[in-house]
């Protein structure tokens, strides 16, 4: 064990109103999907209000309402792929992202976290910067560009 978590961000803005009738496949979809990231192998922990999600958590002053956060820790990366790319629920709503985002408005973020480290929104936006100003590095990085935890080879 390297004593690393993996936490990923994902920020993305609606289209619409976050409550706009537009977007109520995406909201009808959350539950499914967050029960199946809680129960994929290698998942540790999701921020979630009581509602069960995140989309009703308040970001901050200045930052846009319709900003959503999906922030999440994972034992690995490919714990993390598995479920991202292969988890049949996951998969159906990432083909249908274009529907309520913009994909210039959508960003993920992945970064190495000491193992029991639950981040938080501020340290999750914080990371998006950190990659658009300054690319993937083994500050922030994603899956086209992995950087190995701290401590590894």
């Amino acid at each position: 064990m390297s004593g690393y978590q993996l936490a990923q961000v994902n920020v993305a803005i609606f289209r619409q109103a976050k409550d706009d009738p537009v977007n109520q496949d995406f909201m009808d979809a959350l539950d499914r999907v967050n029960a199946a990231a809680d129960a994929s192998p290698g998942f540790v922990w999701r921020l979630q209000s009581e509602s069960g999600n995140a989309t009703d958590i308040p970001l901050g002053t200045g930052i846009n309402p319709d900003l959503i956060v999906n922030l999440s820790v994972w034992e690995d990366v490919e714990s993390l792929r598995n479920f991202a790319y292969r988890q049949t629920d996951h998969v159906a709503v990432l083909r249908k992202k274009e529907n309520w985002f913009d994909k210039a408005d959508s960003r993920l973020a992945l970064w190495w976290i000491n193992e029991g480290h639950i981040p938080d929104p501020a340290e999750a936006l914080a990371r998006v910067r950190f990659l658009e100003k300054h690319g993937p590095t083994a500050k922030s990085f994603t899956f086209q560009e992995i950087f190995s935890p701290p401590d590894a080879d």
